[in-house]
């Protein structure tokens, strides 16, 4: 076999082995979501959100939680 026969088919073994390590990190991965439910705390829930309004101040109005 050509030299260059060679090192196309090891490039393409090496792109496959990384697609398939970043194809199992993705299907293996559970989201930050799906592990604040699985708690069943409120308290984790409030927690994890964020304390200011994430939009702009660009006359958009946050919504207030507290009475």
């Amino acid at each position: 076999m050509k030299f260059e026969t060679l090192m196309l088919r090891g490039l393409f073994i090496a792109c496959l082995a990384v697609c398939g390590l970043i194809l199992g990190a993705m299907v293996t991965t559970t989201p930050a979501s799906v592990q604040l439910a699985a708690n069943h705390s409120v308290g984790a829930i409030l927690l994890a959100a964020p304390s200011s309004c994430a939009l702009p101040p660009d006359g958009v109005v946050c919504p207030q939680t507290g009475g």
